[in-house]
């Protein structure tokens, strides 16, 4: 790894390394011969982030809020509706960056940790694959994907010759995470990455993925349903809600005193151990409401227990909460009407 080029830092530390603006993607819908159907699935539906240098960003929520489709788009796999993704001060796709260019500098790791790599071509080969195309010569390829083997915790010397359906699920893992590293990226993002593994290995390749971090100084985008990890993990958490941010911020913050509702029940549905504590009555009732047709207003008054008449038709605002921790909730707009929410000063005539 002492061979690979590091990627220079254009903005420096205190500029965002990835800055999402309005990110939106609509799948439009077929109608059936009678003419009946059609319309939008709204799976990402204007997306506003930042990922600061260093830092691990998690990102929570239910299935089918849009986590997964927001790291497809971050990755450019997809192309969006709408909006901005800038990488270090530079528009991705644009003359300043091209995809090639990003895409050495960020990577993913999938859930299906099988799926994910080719079964004709051996460990080493998978590996040294994204530098052999990124100009590396085939013998420096090779010594870096075994040197990265041997980091993951693979000896070479056993693995590098084997195949993909040779290796269990968290060495399979592993494998892709080593990949993932062998370009050197400053950004990885891992979705789901952890979520299909045994809890043993699962803890495993968490403290593989932290030693890492702070060998290479990455930054990570750590995707999961896994409110524990998550905490675990996280500097920073997204929480995400039908495919929109209903709050962001710091773990701790975030975990201790969430302000959205929604943050709220789901935190509430992590199980606890302790038997004073026990859920005895769902968080949440009912499934998340159908994105191709999504209620008015605020998206989560259907299932809030602090919903009021406003919520169906006034869209909240991200608020400022405190240091760089926002929620989108109208109880914390002064003046939007909600019966909670903090009424305006009158300015004296």
């Amino acid at each position: 790894m002492g061979r690979m080029e590091k990627p220079v830092d254009i903005g420096g530390p205190g500029q965002p390394l990835l800055t999402v603006t309005g990110l939106v993607k609509h799948f439009p819908l077929k109608k059936d011969p009678l003419g009946r159907g059609g319309g939008m699935v709204r799976a990402v539906d204007g997306v506003d982030f930042e990922v600061l240098k260093g830092e691990t960003l998690g990102v929570v929520g239910e299935s089918g809020c849009g986590k997964s489709t927001t790291a497809r788009l971050l990755m450019q796999l997809m192309e969006p509706t709408r909006g901005e993704v800038v990488f270090d001060g530079r528009e991705v796709g644009g003359r300043d960056l091209p995809l090639k260019e990003f895409r050495r500098q960020v990577q993913m790791v999938f859930q299906d940790s099988y799926a994910s790599l080719n079964p004709r071509l051996t460990i080493e080969d998978s590996i040294a694959f994204g530098p052999r195309v990124h100009g590396v010569p085939r013998r420096e390829s090779v010594e870096r994907a075994r040197d990265l083997l041997a980091r993951v915790g693979l000896a070479p010397q056993r693995f590098a010759e084997r195949y993909p359906h040779e290796l269990s699920g968290g060495q399979r893992q592993r494998v892709n995470i080593a990949r993932a590293l062998a370009l050197q990226p400053r950004m990885v993002i891992l979705d789901e990455a952890v979520s299909a593994l045994d809890k043993s290995v699962e803890a495993q390749v968490i403290n593989l993925l932290l030693d890492l971090k702070a060998e290479f100084g990455l930054t990570y985008v750590f995707i999961s349903h896994d409110l524990n990890v998550v905490r675990y993990v996280s500097d920073r958490v997204m929480v995400m809600y039908l495919g929109q941010v209903a709050e962001i911020g710091p773990a701790d913050a975030l975990y201790e005193a969430p302000a959205h509702p929604y943050t709220r029940a789901l935190l509430s549905s992590m199980p606890s151990m302790d038997p004073d504590h026990r859920t005895e009555e769902a968080a949440l009732a009912g499934d998340p409401p159908n994105p191709i047709d999504p209620p008015s207003g605020c998206r989560f008054h259907p299932r809030c227990a602090l919903a009021a008449p406003v919520c169906a038709s006034v869209v909240p605002e991200r608020i400022a909460i405190g240091s760089r921790h926002a929620a989108s909730c109208l109880v914390h707009e002064a003046g939007s009407g909600h019966p909670m929410a903090i009424q305006p000063r009158r300015q004296a005539a």
